[in-house]
């Protein structure tokens, strides 16, 4: 997959970018997906996809992004908010083998990890089942790519 960042801006309500996730948003706390919005979406956009993975993971895959926390995708061109613990969407299936949002909860000692999260414009719609893995969900929509970019936030376990 080509990730080559366009004109578009993600942001959190929850954390700056390259700033520090709260502990709600991670595994020790609420493990609850943090706000998002975005904006300046290229011409044509029909649908969004949004994905958080871990380049720092040490159980990265072979051929992986890093570890991947969250898989949401179905969401209309109309959507440029997702809320705190959002349902909206189709939830994609994370490395923790669950469907949806599952927050950073490095290995102790690990250090500080960081944490992408991508927005994907796409020129159509989409309508695919629940429990994608993100190759799968690649797969699906790369084609459709118009644009992207990330948000990038930190965390370190205690």
């Amino acid at each position: 997959m080509a990730f080559a960042l366009s004109t578009m801006q993600l942001e959190s309500s929850a954390f700056a970018a390259e700033g520090a996730i709260p502990t709600k948003y991670t595994g020790e706390g609420e493990d609850i997906s943090p706000a998002l919005s975005w904006q300046g979406a290229p011409e044509g956009t029909k649908g969004f996809a949004v994905i958080c993975h871990d380049p720092d993971a040490p159980l990265v895959q072979n051929g992986s992004y890093g570890f991947v926390h969250w898989v949401l995708y179905n969401l209309p061109a109309s959507t440029t908010t997702l809320d705190e613990n959002s349902g909206q969407g189709a939830a994609g299936l994370n490395d923790m083998g669950k469907k949806g949002y599952g927050g950073p909860m490095p290995p102790e000692g690990h250090g500080v990890h960081r944490y992408y999260f991508w927005v994907l414009a796409l020129d159509k719609a989409t309508d695919l089942p629940e429990g994608l893995s993100l190759p799968e969900l690649l797969k699906q929509i790369e084609p459709h790519l118009l644009g992207m970019n990330r948000l990038v936030g930190t965390y370190q376990r205690d």
